[in-house]
């Protein structure tokens, strides 16, 4: 599936239907009097946080949300239907920003998090609301108000708790898809993961966690060199980083100086990053350059006061070690806790005033 996490599209609500300005004829009725019902409000567009999904793609090739009109007031006092919601389900951890203004709408960090992004129109009065002792037949209906239109940029950052970070070729995807289902493609060549990967990791007794292999760090990431900060930014989302550094000839690869250079990196990016609870690995194991490159490895992340973790995803050794000193790392950072978030009211919701009020200032 293609990974897309950055979009621009046009939500418009529905429009509310006109009021209806009829008249009673009955037999027996001479006086009649006015019988137009109102129109419909007009449907919302309404965006849902959902966790199942982990693109954007589904809404690439959907320039504009549209959401049902109401239906018009009819006589005999009938009233017009509202229209239908427009509900658009995204990723969680989606952020929805005001194209025009740049301004920060809301945050879809909640699985089910729902957030009106285009009220609808209220639905016009029909001419039965405005008779009166002097005018008993009012002629007067009004029309419906039209939904809003915004023009919205979304942008995903995935939701993970330990981002995998790493230059090319480090064993990246290879430790992601031993330690959990994710499949991402694995080769001998730098740039293998052009998209980031969401693997689950089992540890038994219902205790999991998720991990982020986010690719594209090399020199200058921050500056946008190779895939740049494209996905970086998804490592903002993370609770903890897990280094992954190595020995490597073709391409050549030292891990004391990789380290140094993802952490300046990181930092470049966001200041904050650098202050992330972090851990860093050793891969690779299996090899003998790898090897030999541990102990002067560990002595000098020593001196550092950092602990190093050395495995083999090709053997699984250190494997176990590592990922008890990652499910550590993680209880000691849990999750904040989020406040409860009610769905906000549809037009139908609300009282028919507070909708008015509401489609007025609009």
């Amino acid at each position: 599936m293609q990974f897309v996490d950055e979009i621009t599209l046009t939500a418009q609500a529905g429009d509310g239907g006109n009021g209806s300005a009829a008249m009673r004829r009955e037999k027996y009725r001479p006086l009649g009097g006015p019988a137009g019902g109102d129109g419909g409000d007009g449907g919302d567009v309404v965006f849902e946080a959902d966790e199942r999904l982990t693109t954007l793609l589904d809404l690439k090739y959907k320039r504009i949300l549209t959401a049902q009109r109401g239906e018009h007031g009819r006589g005999k006092d009938q009233y017009g239907k509202a229209g239908q919601a427009l509900v658009v389900r995204i990723p969680l951890g989606t952020q929805v920003f005001d194209a025009r203004t740049g301004e920060l709408l809301v945050d879809l960090d909640s699985p089910g998090q729902r957030h009106v992004v285009a009220r609808g129109g209220r639905g016009g009065r029909g001419n039965i609301h405005f008779a009166t002792p002097q005018d008993r037949a009012p002629t007067r209906a009004e029309p419906g108000k039209p939904g809003q239109q915004v023009e919205l940029r979304l942008e995903l950052k995935l939701l993970g708790d330990v981002g995998l970070v790493g230059f090319p070729n480090v064993g990246k995807s290879t430790f992601i898809a031993t330690v959990s289902k994710a499949r991402p493609k694995v080769a001998d060549y730098p740039f293998t993961t052009l998209v980031p990967n969401l693997g689950v990791v089992s540890r038994g007794d219902l205790r999991s966690f998720v991990v982020a292999d986010i690719p594209g760090i090399i020199e200058g990431a921050a500056d946008g060199a190779g895939l740049g900060h494209r996905f970086l930014k998804h490592v903002e989302r993370t609770r903890v980083l897990l280094h992954l550094v190595t020995v490597d000839p073709s391409p050549e690869r030292e891990p004391l100086a990789d380290f140094e250079a993802l952490e300046r990196e990181l930092a470049r990016f966001d200041p904050e990053l650098a202050k992330r609870p972090a851990l860093v690995a050793l891969s690779k194991l299996d090899l003998p350059e790898v090897r030999e490159a541990e102990a002067d490895f560990r002595e000098a992340m020593g001196a550092r006061e950092i602990r190093v973790y050395a495995f083999s995803a090709a053997t699984g050794e250190g494997l176990d070690a590592l990922l008890d000193a990652v499910e550590a790392e993680l209880a000691k950072h849990p999750v904040p806790a989020r406040p409860r978030r009610e769905p906000l009211p549809t037009a139908r919701d609300r009282p028919h005033d507070a909708a008015k009020s509401d489609a007025d200032d609009a």
